[in-house]
């Protein structure tokens, strides 16, 4: 694949000052604490594999890795092994913007439909005094994850026009600006702002604004060859006891509609330099971006909830989104962060700016419990050192949480299924619309009844019957939300929710509203 570079004076200054990244330096962090969380963590959620760096004042202090690229195959991990970091991409997307704000090319409180003219919110008002700034603070209005199934499962039909059209019909939940809900299709909306300003498509701006000033050489968004390129984690889930790879690269990558939200892969040497990158005040990564963006991406514009958790873990009392990060306090320091979650990789990228510390880590597994204990053992080695809450207390915590979880909260138990039959539900099988999503057959296959998206194919399955009610069991034991299917009085209508209410809320069901449009072929 062939890749644009843009060498100038700011970027040659930024690779100098990163020169000395990984030469020696005294940490201030007690290593041996953070190979035990390092340890308790692989060793007690069995992860396929970890990747793990922390930066202090400026320099990388620690790495480690462990684990396989594929869990069975002998391809070790390693600092320059690809990862996907999932919604952390998002900070390199407003980080693309704000070089462009810098450049005078964009201003945050642009409207949004003088970049993109066929841009319609539901409410009409909404779409026309919309913002730039609006696209990364999640403030639409709309439901969590509403619309995310044009975005996931991979591999899909839709395209970023598809979105841009779709948004037209997603329901708010609430309105504009009123509070916090998070959204990935106004990242989309955000890198298509961006290819307008900058003139280029998203991939090769983010490239050029982000990966190569800051030497971040390894990492890969659109198109590109896993063969050349190498050495690529692959994201796994738990069955049988034991780590599965699923949705496996080909021999290509292709280019995402859902990147400027989610489509980064980096490795571990490159996510360092990105972190130190955000942590150096002086030198050629900070004149990478002037100092008054640098206050912008990290100011608070919208905020968040404080959960139960935070109080008690952390002792917060302000919670914010910035632009493409999470803003907070823990024990009076202020913390920098955000997440990353696809099927399969889980990362997490933290920040303490004031005391100069920064750390990275990425899974390539089922590892949301990994990730909440590890980056919660590290934050405490330095807002807490000395109180010896480590990696194993706070496992407990989130065991005694889940024991505490009211059983409405957890999914009903659904064992007693069996297959629905096509002449149980001949009054309701037909081919179905609804306006953003578009067609899904329910048709009989067999003496079954089966459910399959004409646009994400992935989102295919069996019907069976619960008690009084239907579900689709998806046939992808990857797609692991299952979909209540709720049908009017007369059968014309059917409507979706999540079986189990803690499921992923990009499975974003709830947001569909079918219509049926004719028979089954």
């Amino acid at each position: 694949m062939k890749r644009e570079f843009r060498f100038g004076r700011a970027c040659c200054a930024g690779l100098l000052a990163l020169l000395p990244l990984f030469a020696h330096a005294a940490p201030r962090t007690d290593r041996a604490a953070v190979d035990a969380a390092f340890d308790e963590v692989m060793r007690r959620y069995r992860l396929p594999g970890l990747a793990l760096g922390v930066v202090e004042d400026g320099r990388v202090v620690y790495t480690r890795t462990a684990g396989e690229r594929v869990e069975g195959e002998g391809a070790r991990i390693d600092a320059q092994t690809l990862f996907k970091v999932a919604s952390n991409t998002k900070s390199m997307t407003t980080a693309t913007l704000a070089r462009l704000v810098d450049a005078g090319k964009l201003r945050w409180d642009d409207p949004v439909a003088k970049w993109l003219p066929q841009f319609r919110m539901y409410d009409p008002w909404v779409g026309e005094n919309m913002q730039v700034r609006d696209l990364l603070i999640h403030d639409s209005g709309l439901r969590a994850g509403a619309g995310d199934l044009m975005l996931w499962p991979e591999p899909n039909a839709f395209t970023r026009a598809d979105i841009i059209h779709g948004l037209a019909y997603l329901k708010p939940q609430r309105s504009f600006r009123s509070g916090y809900d998070y959204d990935n299709l106004m990242y989309i909306l955000a890198g298509e702002v961006a290819a307008a300003a900058g003139g280029a498509p998203y991939e090769t701006l983010v490239r050029r604004e982000v990966f190569e000033p800051l030497g971040m050489t390894r990492c890969q968004v659109g198109q590109w060859s896993r063969t050349e390129v190498g050495n690529v984690a692959q994201p796994h889930m738990r069955q049988g006891g034991r780590n599965v790879p699923v949705r496996s690269d080909g021999d290509v990558v292709p280019a995402s509609t859902m990147d400027p939200a989610g489509g980064v892969r980096c490795s571990l040497d490159d996510m360092l330099r990105w972190v130190t990158a955000w942590l150096t005040s002086q030198g050629g990564t900070a004149q990478w971006l002037s100092q008054t963006q640098r206050e912008a991406l990290w100011a608070p514009q919208m905020p968040m909830p404080i959960s139960r958790r935070m109080r008690e873990w952390d002792s917060s009392h302000f919670s914010a989104y910035g632009y493409g990060w999470r803003l907070a306090d823990v024990d009076g320091v202020f913390k920098v962060s955000h997440t990353g979650t696809l099927m399969g990789m889980y990362s997490a990228v933290t920040m303490l700016p004031d005391k100069g510390v920064g750390f990275v880590l990425m899974i390539n597994g089922e590892g949301e419990d990994a990730r909440t204990v590890l980056n919660q053992a590290l934050v405490k080695l330095y807002t807490r050192p000395g109180a010896g809450l480590d990696a194993a207390h706070y496992a407990a915590l989130l065991e005694k949480e889940d024991a505490a979880t009211p059983a409405s909260e957890k999914a009903p138990d659904t064992s007693a299924r069996r297959a629905a039959t096509a002449r149980e539900l001949s009054s309701r099988l037909g081919v179905y619309r609804d306006p953003w999503f578009g067609e899904v057959r329910l048709c009989p296959e067999g003496e079954g009844v089966r459910l399959v998206s004409a646009k994400s194919p992935m989102l295919d399955g069996r019907v069976q019957k619960v008690g009084k009610r239907w579900l689709v069991d998806w046939n992808d034991p990857s797609v692991d939300a299952e979909a209540w299917l709720d049908f009017d009085a007369g059968g014309a209508d059917l409507a979706m929710s999540k079986v189990d209410p803690q499921a992923d809320f990009s499975y974003d069901y709830e947001d569909l509203a079918f219509k049926r449009t004719g028979t089954c072929p």
